[in-house]
């Protein structure tokens, strides 16, 4: 959904980490308070860790014992066996182009445990005609070596695991050129080894219509170039684009991947979300945020090298004269929640390194959204510490517990050992893409809101457990606190009231 910023008027290689040396870089006149303790190193990935669009795995290139043969040359042929065949098949298909019957719903219905190993040079080609390429609610289906193009799923469906079933596992395919997303995710899925390029929408759409997807995996992937549709500019406002979008997902692993070139946000979990780890990706030149993690719980997002996003879109928003911090890593109404379990009850973010990203780690909260309020853009839903959203309304929500567990919160978000480096000679920039930040809007809306006023920037900039320590900064940082209208230097934000970044250095020549 739409994030409401403000209210104003097979198994992978190992990855190659490589250290990034932050020694030397110690006060001086530029940063009035000394730094002690700054991380000597820095973990990230160096380059790219999966360049499967370039050279994609390769399947069988003989039938395997067992397996029923799947012929391009016959329309059809791959639906019908698949129909026709009992659960637990293996289905191997020959080089060529595989077609569907022309019917738009014509689509793949794989039984419980149906296996689809591709050949070298196999391909399901949807030819603008058919929406769906697999589809149905079987269990523990496995894809592999396939490549998947033109299938024309409408906007928020997906062409492969249409119905979300789950217990899938997708690996070594090409998933590309198609409308919607190009995969959509159950529970339990792998996602590994991919190349998820140029869909009309999503490279992934992690949304079930019913209940949560749990323990997904999504690993070594490359995923680039999506929405290609632009659907933030056909639909302003919808919120509903980018690399890969999780909605109400219990549990994710989000790992070696190369997330780039997206128009959009490269990864955006929206709504409920829980229990992440983002780690040792390269997300790079994204034309939106890197990462957005919005009204969603405890995470871990570390070792990864996050650089040249957000060009595209903060320089827009900064020729339109807004004041808003837009982050490259941007939280919105997320935090850690002991209450909410998880591997971890806070959002963690270290051992990064941010280069010459539009703006840096911005921690936001909407006072006026929250369950039941109607700046809530995801509508219907409540914080999941609140079992009958209709409680949340007055007078109940003018005290506790509800005053506190209807609003999502940005809190116990640590934030430290990270290496942020800004050369806005590189950026292209002079103003407005040189901030980290934490702030919330004045609460007006409703008038039945008991959030009105500046309480909630006052919880989210003093009370809230939101931390940063430990971190390196090179370049002509800023800094944000409690609303657009604070602009802090490095002393600024190091002292009362705010008593950021001890321990942290900060050389504002240095950027290059």
């Amino acid at each position: 959904m739409r994030t409401k910023r403000r209210l104003w008027a097979s198994a992978v290689a190992p990855l190659a980490l490589a250290l990034l040396a932050a020694s030397g870089c110690t006060s001086t006149a530029d940063a009035p308070a000394k730094a002690a303790g700054a991380p000597a190193t820095s973990g990230a990935p160096a380059a790219p860790t999966a360049r499967v669009c370039a050279k994609p795995g390769a399947g069988p290139a003989q039938a395997p014992a067992g397996a029923v043969t799947v012929d391009p040359a016959k329309v059809g042929d791959l639906a019908a066996k698949a129909r026709s065949s009992p659960p637990n098949t293996t289905f191997w298909l020959r080089p060529g182009t595989h077609r569907l019957p022309p019917d738009r719903y014509a689509q793949v219905i794989p039984k419980k445990g149906d296996r689809y190993l591709g050949a070298p040079g196999a391909v399901l080609d949807g030819r603008k005609k058919n929406q769906y390429a697999f589809g149905g609610s079987a269990r523990d289906v496995t894809i592999r070596y396939l490549t998947v193009q033109g299938f024309v799923a409408p906007q928020n469906e997906g062409v492969v695991n249409h119905d979300s079933a789950d217990g899938w596992t997708i690996e070594h395919a090409t998933i590309h050129d198609n409308s919607g997303a190009g995969l959509m995710a159950g529970a339990h899925q792998r996602v590994r080894a991919n190349c998820l390029r140029g869909n009309g929408q999503y490279g992934m759409s992690a949304y079930k219509g019913h209940g949560r997807i749990s323990d997904l995996v999504v690993e070594g992937n490359e995923i680039v170039g999506n929405n290609t549709g632009d659907w933030e500019r056909r639909q302003k406002g919808c919120g509903c684009t980018g690399g890969v979008k999780f909605w109400a997902v219990d549990g994710a692993d989000i790992s070696g991947n190369w997330v780039h070139d997206n128009r959009g946000t490269g990864l955006w979990a929206d709504t409920n979300n829980n229990d992440f780890r983002i780690e040792n990706n390269v997300i790079e030149a994204n034309d939106g945020a890197a990462l957005i993690y919005e009204t969603s719980y405890n995470a871990v997002i570390r070792d990864n090298m996050i650089r040249r996003n957000n060009w595209v879109a903060g320089r827009k928003e900064a020729a339109r004269g807004d004041n808003f911090p837009y982050g490259t890593v941007y939280l919105s109404e997320s935090g850690g929640e002991p209450r909410v379990r998880a591997r971890t009850d806070k959002i963690e973010i270290y051992r990064n390194v941010l280069e010459n990203n539009w703006s840096g780690i911005t921690l936001w909260e909407n006072a006026d959204r929250f369950c039941n309020s109607p700046a809530n853009t995801s509508s219907g839903y409540c914080t999941l510490l609140v079992r009958r959203p209709d409680r949340c309304v007055r007078p109940a929500i003018a005290t506790a517990p509800l005053h506190a567990d209807c609003r999502w919160k940005t809190q116990r978000v640590d934030i430290h050992g990270n290496r942020f480096v800004l050369d806005e000679s590189v950026v292209d920039c002079t103003v407005k893409c040189d901030r980290m930040a934490m702030l919330a809007n004045y609460g007006t809306y409703p008038d039945w809101s008991p959030y009105q006023g500046d309480q909630v920037a006052e919880a989210i900039t003093r009370r809230q457990h939101n931390r940063w320590h430990d971190n390196v900064y090179l370049g002509p940082w800023k800094f944000v606190a409690h609303d657009p209208s604070r602009v802090l230097d490095f002393g600024q934000w190091q002292g009362t009231p705010y008593q950021q970044d001890a321990g942290s250095t900060f050389r504002a020549r240095d950027g290059g």
